[in-house]
C-alpha cells in the first residue's frame, strides 16, 4: 500500500532506492542517484487552509492535545520513506497528513511502524489514525472506519526482461515463488486467493514469501529469491524506474483498482472530523498539488462523494 519536506537526493535516496528494490549504488546508471530524478524531488505544495467546519467535528480530547498520531510504513516511495536524516518520514502520505492537519487545525506526528502492525496500533488507540496506503477492503472495515483519498491497483514486479513469462493472473503463477509484505491487501487475500485458484485447476499453488517490510519483499526479488513481488502499482511503478534495471513490472498492472484511506477505529469519534476533512481536501488545489509533486496520476485521484466509503456515520 502511504507517504513533510522537499524531497532532496542524499543519503535517504540511496536508502529509499534500496527499500524499494534491494540494489546498490553501484547497480544505478553511472553509479550515481542524480541519473534517476524522482517525482517529489522538487514542487511546492499549496496549504490547507483551515476548514472550521470539520474541525468542529473534533472529540474533546484530540482538540486539546493538538496532536494527530499517525501510524506509517515508512519502506514504500513515493507514499511514505525517510528523509535523508534517517528519522522524518516524508512522501505522498506523510504531505497529505500534513494538509490533514492543517485542515484541522492539528500539528501531525508520523510514528514509523512495521505494515502488519499499525491496524492493530489503530484499534488499540496507540495511534489515531493508520495513514500507510491501506486498501480498503470489506475484511478491513470489520475493525476500522476508513476515509478515502486515492484508488489504486495492483502490480507485479519481476526480474527485468521476465524470464519466467509471468503476469497478474493467477494461472500464470500457479507454482512460482511471490512474495509480498505482511499485513498487506495483497499478501493475505489476494495472493491466497490465485493460489486457490490454481490449486482447483489441478495446478501447484503458489508459494506465497510474505516479509515485514517493502524493502525486504523487493530485495529478495533482486536477489532471486523469489520470482515476483506484488504490491500497490503505483509503488511498483515507482521501483521499477529506481531500480537500475533490476526488475519490470509485468503484464497485468492496475489490476482490481480499490479504495485506499485513513483508518481509524471502528466506530471512532474522529471519523466524522476526518471524512471531513478529507472531503475538503480532495476537492482542493493542496491535493491536486501533492499528486503533481510526486507524479500521481489523475486516474487514483477521487471525487468528496467517495470518501466516506468505508466510514461508519
Amino acid at each position: 500500500m502511504s507517504h513533510r519536506n522537499v524531497v532532496t537526493t542524499g543519503p535517504w535516496l540511496l536508502a529509499a532506492i534500496v527499500g524499494l528494490s534491494g540494489c546498490t549504488n553501484a547497480s544505478l546508471e553511472g553509479g550515481s542517484a542524480a541519473a534517476h530524478p524522482l517525482p517529489g524531488q522538487n514542487g511546492a505544495i499549496s496549504a490547507a487552509p483551515l476548514n472550521q467546519t470539520a474541525a468542529d467535528l473534533l472529540p474533546a480530547e484530540v482538540r486539546s492535545k493538538g496532536t494527530l498520531l499517525v501510524g506509517t510504513d515508512p519502506t514504500f516511495p513515493p507514499y511514505e520513506f525517510y528523509a535523508e536524516d534517517n528519522k522524518t518520514v516524508t512522501g505522498w502520505d506523510a504531505d497529505f497528513a500534513r494538509a490533514l492537519g492543517e485542515t484541522l487545525g492539528l500539528e501531525v506526528k508520523m510514528i514509523p511502524a512495521t505494515f502488519d502492525t499499525i491496524l492493530p496500533g489503530v484499534g488499540s488507540q496507540k495511534y489515531d489514525v493508520g495513514i500507510s496506503g491501506f486498501n480498503v477492503t470489506a475484511e478491513r472495515k470489520k475493525n476500522a472506519d476508513f476515509a478515502t483519498y486515492m484508488n489504486s491497483g495492483s502490480g507485479l514486479a519481476v526480474k527485468q526482461g521476465n524470464p519466467k513469462n509471468l503476469a497478474l493472473d493467477a494461472m500464470k503463477l500457479c507454482g512460482t515463488k511471490i512474495g509480498g509484505e505482511k499485513g498487506t491487501s495483497q499478501g493475505i487475500e489476494t495472493l491466497p486467493a490465485f493460489s486457490k485458484q490454481c490449486m482447483d485447476a489441478g495446478r501447484p499453488p503458489i508459494d506465497i514469501q510474505l516479509f515485514p517490510s517493502q524493502h525486504e519483499a523487493n530485495l529478495a526479488l533482486t536477489s532471486g529469491r523469489v520470482d515476483g513481488v506484488l504490491s500497490g502499482d503505483i509503488g511498483m511503478a515507482y521501483a521499477s524506474k529506481l531500480s537500475g534495471g533490476s526488475f519490470e513490472l509485468a503484464p497485468g498492472t492496475g489490476w482490481d483498482p480499490t479504495a485506499v484511506g485513513i483508518a481509524m477505529p471502528k466506530g471512532s469519534p474522529l471519523t466524522k472530523a476526518v471524512v471531513a476533512a478529507v472531503e475538503a481536501l480532495v476537492a482542493s488545489d493542496t491535493y491536486t498539488s501533492i499528486n503533481a509533486k510526486y507524479g500521481i496520476p489523475d486516474s487514483v485521484k477521487v471525487s468528496a462523494d467517495q470518501v466516506d466509503a468505508g466510514a461508519t456515520r
